[in-house]
């Protein structure tokens, strides 16, 4: 095992060195939050496929496929299609808005008022909510490397995250992301996928020690399918942690061929989970859970060596999930609930301060962050809580500003209310991990969005006209900043 050690802390320590590296670039609120918006389609390519690919997408995923079979493949196969949406009809749009958060959109497209703080407010608890999760799964690699006590291993994974992505934001959290794509792909994709098809003796061999329903790609279940889509398909639509990547493109064609790039290398990596997994059932038919899939075929398969680079590829996929809601969750933390709070007014001149802030904002959330993930145990409740509220809450309101000229700030205000409640209310009556939250929250966000919007006074004109102005591209971001001389 010393290789495998010497693997993986020589990830770690390159990933606090590009931190340090990252922290020389960002001098400006634009370099620290978004990479100064000039992402080529290289590079925000595998940073947009290192953000949506995270510990559930890899731990969970081949857990899913352990579980199910192939048809485990749709749950990350979802977050794919969502990616690929976004990135097809949405993302040149939303990269020429110049913003750096989804509440800063809505402020734009409805005029302002107390959507935009409650929307933060929702937002906000996501992407805290997905950070953690992320945290969690520290414990899990950790535990099999070291045989680590968990509450340490969250504290040792989430330190390192937060100590780069306090340093250098978000061009510390692109190169690092970078290299976890990188990591991933070969980790994942090009040794441990093989390996475990060859091991469980090839396919033939996979399907003649397995039912016929692990081969079957509906196999999971239609209403499992369709519950998937609402969550992570919408969910990919509108998060602040994709957004803020979609933010650092260098241009509309950027955002859209890079993603959609992403999009599709998530589909291929949904099949590779699902097929690992499969294989896992083959050799280890009796494990006690199926999320114990990947760290046991990993363990107990993979040559020495090559079971470090898997393993580094499996933190690498949980840190840069991990780094990207952190950058997201005090952004919004900042921007639009401290900032407005506070009532602050933002001038070019105190840029460089407001980098400060956003500095002690990520220490702050990632501090949050550690201690929520020690004292929460159950990762899928509380993924499902995070989704929940983004997709009851704020599907409809954001979604309808790009959409329905029509909607007004008190239908968007309403619409925000009424899902957020009615997720809540159901989860606390039906139980987190139940369908109803998701299910009768939207139809509450979308009803009052309908009918509050029709019954008020339609958008001024001068909003709607600036909001167009924006989407084409013809307008300046807001608290425009200028670029730092090269040094």
């Amino acid at each position: 095992m010393a290789v495998d050690y010497a693997v993986i802390v020589v990830y770690l320590a390159g990933m606090l060195a590009m931190g340090w590296w990252g922290m020389r670039r960002a001098r400006s609120k634009s370099e620290f939050l978004v990479a100064g918006r000039r992402l080529g389609p290289a590079m925000y390519s595998g940073t947009m496929a290192a953000i949506v690919l995270g510990g559930a997408s890899t731990i969970g995923g081949v857990g899913l496929g352990y579980q199910y079979g192939l048809s485990g493949a749709w749950m990350v196969f979802t977050i794919g299609l969502g990616l690929l949406a976004l990135s097809v009809f949405f993302s040149a749009r939303i990269a020429r808005l110049k913003v750096y958060t989804v509440s800063e959109m809505l402020d734009l497209r409805y005029g302002g008022g107390r959507a935009g703080i409650i929307s933060g407010v929702v937002m906000w608890a996501y992407t805290l909510m997905l950070a953690v999760t992320s945290t969690i799964a520290y414990a899990t690699i950790f535990d099999v490397l070291f045989d680590m006590n968990r509450t340490v291993a969250i504290v040792l994974g989430g330190s390192i995250v937060v100590a780069y992505s306090t340093l250098g934001g978000m061009w510390s959290i692109t190169l690092t992301d970078m290299v976890q794509f990188v990591v991933k792909t070969i980790g994942v994709l090009l040794l441990l996928l093989p390996i475990a098809v060859v091991k469980a003796g090839g396919f033939s061999e996979m399907k003649a020690q397995l039912p016929t329903e692990y081969f079957d790609p509906l196999g999971i279940g239609g209403e499992t399918i369709f519950t998937y889509v609402l969550i992570y398909t919408f969910g990919m639509l509108i998060g602040q942690d994709i957004w803020q990547r979609v933010f650092t493109a260098r241009g509309d064609r950027t955002a859209k061929w890079g993603g959609t790039v992403a999009g599709t290398y998530c589909l291929a990596y949904a099949l590779a989970g699902a097929v690992i997994g499969t294989a896992a059932k083959v050799l280890y038919p009796k494990l006690g859970s199926p999320d114990d899939a990947f760290a046991t075929i990993v363990k107990d398969e993979l040559p020495v060596g090559v079971r470090g680079l898997v393993l580094a590829a499996a933190l690498a996929a949980v840190m840069s999930t991990s780094s990207g809601a952190l950058i997201a969750c005090a952004t919004v933390a900042n921007n639009d609930i401290w900032s407005r709070l506070r009532g602050l007014g933002k001038t070019p001149a105190e840029e460089h301060d407001e980098v400060k802030g956003n500095r002690v904002f990520i220490l702050l959330m990632g501090l949050a962050v550690i201690a929520t993930a020690i004292a929460i145990d159950n990762v899928v409740e509380a993924l499902t809580v995070a989704y929940n509220l983004l997709v009851g809450g704020l599907l409809v309101p954001i979604l309808g500003g790009l959409v329905w000229k029509r909607g007004t700030v008190h239908g968007a205000l309403a619409s925000v209310v009424a899902g957020g409640l009615a997720v809540v209310v159901l989860m606390a009556t039906c139980g987190i991990l139940a369908n109803e939250p998701v299910y009768y929250g939207l139809l509450a966000s979308l009803a009052a969005y309908l009918v509050v919007s029709l019954a008020t006074p339609a958008t001024d004109a001068a909003v709607l006209t600036a909001w167009r102005e924006r989407l084409a591209g013809r307008s300046p971001e807001l608290a425009s900043e200028p670029v730092p001389a090269p040094r």
